[in-house]
C-alpha cells in the first residue's frame, strides 16, 4: 500500500489505492476478536444447554448477533482489499468500511431495539433468575468483551469529527462498527451484572430488565452516532469540521485566482478527492495548482481546470 500520498497528485498515471493506514492490521484483528467472540458463543450457548440456563443460552445468541456484524467488518477489510486496484472502482475501494460501518449500525440498533423489547416483556412478567450462574456468565462475558475491544481499538481515534488527518489516518468507520459492536455487548455485561449483584442481595428482580433498557438506549445512541457519520461519508457529505474546502481555497485563490466551483469528498479513510474549477487572469498549467496543493496530506486525488479570465 503506498503511503506516500503526495504521489497522486503527480501528472501522468497513478494507482487509486485508499485504504487506511492500519487497514491490513485492523482487518487481522477483527478476524481475531471474531474467532474468540465465537467460540465464547458456542461455549455459552452449550454450557446453559447442559446446565439450564436461560440467562446463558440467551447471551450466547446475543453474541452471535454481534460476531455476525464483526463479520461484516472483516468481509469488507477483505474485499476492498483484493479489489483495491481493480479499476471497475474507479475511486477505489476505500468507503468499502464505511458501506459495511453503516450495515453494521443498523444491525446494532435492531439489536437495541430487541433488548429493549425484552426487557419491557421482563418488566411486566418477571422471571426467576439464577443469580450465581448468571453473575458468572456476565463477569466472563464482560472479560471476552474488554479483550476485544482493546484489540479493536482505534489507536488516532479521537471522538467526534476532528481533522487530524494531515498526515493520512483519519477515521476508520468499519473498525470504529466492530469496536461498537463489542463495546455494546461488554456495556450489557456490566449492567446486568450491577442488576445481578443488587437483585440478589435486595431480591429486586425489576432491576435487571430496568438496566435493559437503560442498555437499550445507549446502544441505540451510539448506532445512530455512526448511522449518521458512516452515512454522510456514502453520500460526500462534508461535515462542518472538515477544513479541507478552506484549505484548498486558501492554497489556490492568490494572484487573480478565483475557485469557481469546488467539490471536496472522503475517498477512504484519511484519503479524500477534490475537483477544483478555477478561472485566473494569468492561466498556469493544472499541474503547478496541483503542487500547490500537495502539501494538504489528506488529499489523494485532485483533478483541477483551469479557464482564463473572461476579457
Amino acid at each position: 500500500m503506498n503511503h506516500n500520498h503526495a504521489v497522486h497528485l503527480e501528472a501522468g498515471s497513478h494507482d487509486h489505492v485508499f485504504l487506511g493506514d492500519n487497514h491490513e492490521r485492523n482487518e487481522r484483528r477483527t478476524w481475531f476478536v471474531i474467532a474468540l467472540t465465537a467460540t465464547m458463543m458456542v461455549a455459552e450457548i452449550t454450557a446453559g444447554t447442559l446446565f439450564g440456563s436461560m440467562a446463558l443460552v440467551a447471551d450466547g445468541w446475543h453474541m452471535s448477533t454481534h460476531a455476525a456484524a464483526m463479520l461484516i467488518a472483516a468481509l469488507a477489510y477483505l474485499y476492498a482489499r483484493k479489489n483495491a486496484r481493480n479499476p471497475r472502482f474507479t475511486f477505489g475501494t476505500g468507503k468499502f468500511g464505511d458501506l459495511a460501518a453503516f450495515a453494521s449500525a443498523v444491525v446494532l440498533a435492531l439489536i437495541a431495539v430487541l433488548i429493549g423489547w425484552e426487557s419491557f416483556v421482563r418488566l411486566a412478567n418477571p422471571v426467576p433468575i439464577s443469580f450465581p450462574q448468571a453473575i458468572a456468565v456476565a463477569v466472563i462475558g464482560l472479560a471476552v468483551n474488554l479483550v476485544c475491544a482493546w484489540l479493536l481499538r482505534d489507536d488516532h481515534s479521537h471522538h467526534g469529527h476532528h481533522h487530524d488527518d494531515h498526515h493520512g489516518h483519519g477515521h476508520d468507520n468499519n473498525l470504529r462498527a466492530a469496536y461498537l459492536h463489542v463495546l455494546a455487548d461488554a456495556l450489557t455485561s456490566v449492567l446486568a451484572i450491577f442488576a445481578l449483584l443488587a437483585g440478589s442481595i435486595y431480591g429486586w428482580l425489576w432491576l435487571d430488565p430496568a438496566m435493559g433498557i437503560v442498555g437499550a438506549l445507549v446502544i441505540a445512541k451510539w448506532s445512530w452516532g455512526l448511522i449518521r457519520d458512516a452515512g454522510g461519508v456514502l453520500l460526500d457529505y462534508v461535515p462542518s469540521s472538515e477544513d479541507l474546502p478552506e484549505e484548498i481555497r486558501a492554497a489556490i485563490e492568490e494572484e487573480g485566482d478565483v475557485i469557481t466551483d469546488l467539490h471536496v469528498w472522503q475517498l477512504g479513510p484519511g484519503h479524500h478527492g477534490a475537483i477544483v474549477s478555477l478561472v485566473s487572469n494569468h492561466p498556469k498549467t493544472p499541474s503547478s495548482y496541483r503542487q500547490k496543493l500537495a502539501h494538504i496530506h489528506d488529499l489523494s486525488h485532485v483533478t483541477v481546470e483551469v479557464e482564463p479570465t473572461a476579457a
